[in-house]
């Protein structure tokens, strides 16, 4: 199997399939023509998922993920798992581990990675590169570019500097730093980089001259504002997560970025369309390394002035539109807020759109690579519905979940007339795959049936439990209500019903003396009182109400939904929930690549154990309906 297909995927698409994307058509070309081997050799593409290790991954990140892996795949090339561990100001080796963490759980693997080794372990970052590897040759590029003229420290204020970029509609203003001689500014660089100075008091900036492949005009005139003398290195005394105390100055995003993909051999260099704008300069750094660009300020008998050899390797930026899906929120700022004011549980709080939020509700590998499949690629930003991924994580489970029965609002039903022992039932583990077999379920004397299922004043199309009214029991008989029981307040405590022992199963009675056969509408699932597991169910619904949350007042809080999570006790489960050892083998369950357990609750939909369980007391978090019921309830 290539290390980048998911390991439980099924095969990609042909080479030749209809309907390729943008990005297929670009690669198929450019493996055609030879541009990064010889003509047709598909292996050579590479590419690259290069996350910040300064949060946790939200549901807008999958689709990178799968697009850049997916490609490797396709291509019988490679992709790399490498963090832009630029700023440690905000990155965490928990983020790190979490990012990890969450690319594996979508099933995907670099070069070098070892299967099944857990957080912590040395074999969890095998293979895994960062930035921060690379730091040394990005410095000594740094100096190549300062010995030439193509780079300068600058003493101004951060406010300063800001000020004199100027606008889309005014040019800026040169720095009185910019014609700084070469030695003076490598003399000051090196100090900055010993820890010679504060943090702000100088950075080092690109001097980016007329340049009519990146259609600069002047300096300090581009259009492209990222291309008006930007910053390369600003000074932060801070240790870092995986260097310490060893540098003092850190790479801006833009000046590492390109490089770490050019020093990696990155063919396909596939990013989100907020970057568009910055590949000129990337592309304007590699040229400048490599000689392609005049040196204003040469340093005689020092400075690189004839094109570099060898040349190092550059990358194609290819842009495609990002994941926008409705009824969530993806700024990291936004999403600490959440959290940090309490008004989720934590960054894998089931309701949040973390990929670690989204493992915890029960939210499948599988789905997510399909919904992320679905919404293709295309250069154009759009606003995806939620419910792709719902419905895909429902087509999932209905395929593979084991059903099982659950009572959320127990109601106590009394079989009157039954007069044996306990009764075991045969019934399905899941009709859509005869193969799953069967389980053991017993049914007697006392039930628990959903308090919704009952309706004592029922209109004519109340097809459930009612006064007088029949109805299935799910893989066990049929009842009829006879009397309805209630306390001191007049609520309803207990039915007393009666069973019909010629409906075993479920079925239809035999046709009475006039060929007539009694049928029913409704069918009911139920637990035995005798048998039952008590559990703790969380139902989990979307986070917040509005499609744009924060559209109308600016802050997402205002559009959360009070009804987003309901925590249910007393709910009585199925004995089966409590199977062990060889009794739980017996079940068949699916051996779930992540080992969380998911069941569709028959009639109420997909549910997944919680890390929260405990012995004897189970907790389950809803995944979500059996049906999309946001859609009816906006119609």
């Amino acid at each position: 199997m290539n290390r980048n297909e998911p390991n439980d995927a099924t095969p990609d698409a042909a080479p030749d399939a209809p309907h390729r994307h943008f990005i297929q058509q670009i690669i198929d070309m450019d493996v055609a023509s030879g541009k990064w081997g010889a003509p047709g050799d598909r292996s050579v593409v590479k590419t690259r998922f290069p996350p910040e290790p300064n949060g946790f991954l939200h549901v807008g990140h999958p689709k990178s993920i799968v697009l850049n892996f997916s490609i490797a795949a396709e291509f019988g090339g490679s992709c790399n798992l490498r963090f832009d561990d630029t700023n440690p100001e905000k990155e965490e080796q928990a983020y790190v581990d979490s990012i990890i963490d969450s690319v594996r759980w979508l099933g995907y693997q670099w070069p070098g990675c070892v299967e099944h080794a857990t957080p912590g372990e040395p074999a969890f970052y095998e293979g895994v590169r960062f930035a921060s590897d690379y730091f040394e040759q990005m410095h000594a590029w740094a100096c190549e570019l300062i010995e030439r003229g193509l780079a300068y420290v600058d003493e101004q204020t951060p406010e300063q500097i800001k000020l004199a970029r100027g606008d889309v509609k005014k040019p800026g203003t040169l720095s009185p730093f910019r014609d700084r001689p070469a030695p003076e500014s490598l003399a000051e660089f090196r100090k900055m980089t010993e820890g010679a100075f504060p943090d702000g008091s100088r950075v080092l900036r690109a001097r980016i001259d007329a340049d009519p492949v990146s259609k600069n005009p002047a300096p300090m005139a581009s259009p492209n504002m990222n291309l008006r003398d930007p910053v390369m290195y600003r000074i932060l005394n801070r240790a870092h997560h995986r260097t310490g105390a060893t540098w003092h100055v850190y790479p801006m995003y833009d000046w590492a970025h390109g490089l770490e993909d050019s020093i990696e051999g990155i063919t396909h260099s596939l990013c989100t369309l907020e970057f568009e704008a910055h590949r000129p300069l990337y592309d304007w750094f590699i040229r400048a390394i490599n000689g392609e660009i005049p040196s204003p300020g040469a340093v005689p008998g020092v400075s690189r002035t004839a094109p570099r050899e060898p040349r190092i390797h550059h990358p194609q930026q290819i842009e495609f539109a990002r994941l926008n899906p409705t009824y969530i929120v993806t700024s990291k700022r936004k999403l600490r807020q959440l959290v940090e004011d309490g008004h989720v549980t934590g960054w894998d709080d089931p309701r949040m759109p973390t990929v670690s939020g989204l493992r915890r509700r029960g939210v499948t590998p599988e789905a997510v690579r399909t919904f992320c499949a679905g919404v293709g690629v295309t250069k154009f930003n759009a606003v995806h519905d939620v419910a792709l991924l719902e419905n895909a994580v429902r087509e999932h489970l209905n395929k593979v979940a084991p059903r099982r029965m659950a009572v959320l609002d127990p109601l106590k039903v009394t079989i009157t007339n039954w007069d044996r022992e306990t009764e075991w039932f045969d019934i399905p583990n899941n009709p859509e795959n005869a193969a799953d077999g069967t389980r053991r379920v017993p049914f007697d004397s006392v039930i628990w049936i959903e308090r919704g299922d009952f309706m004592e004043d029922a209109p004519n199309k109340f097809f459930r439990l009612k006064p007088g009214g029949e109805v299935r029991l799910r893989g066990a008989y049929w009842i009829r209500c006879n009397e309805v029981i209630k306390n001191d307040a007049g609520e309803i405590i207990e039915l007393r019903c009666t069973y019909d022992p010629q409906t075993r199963g479920g079925d239809n009675p035999p046709p009475d003396a006039e060929g007539k056969v009694r049928k029913v509408k409704g069918t009911l699932h139920w637990v035995s009182v005798a048998h039952a597991v008590e559990a703790e169910v969380r139902l989990i619904d979307r986070l917040f109400l509005a499609e744009q949350p924060g559209k109308r007042t600016g802050d997402p809080v205002d559009d959360l939904n009070p009804e987003s999570l309901k925590i249910l006790n007393g709910c009585k489960l199925e004995p089966s929930f409590a199977a062990e050892g060889e009794g739980l083998t017996l079940l068949k369950e699916p051996g779930w690549s992540d080992g969380i357990r998911r069941f569709q609750f028959e009639r109420l939909g997909y549910f997944c154990l919680d890390p929260d369980s405990t012995p004897g007391r189970p907790v389950f978090n809803r995944t979500v309906n059996l049906k999309d019921s946001w859609a009816k309830a906006n119609k």
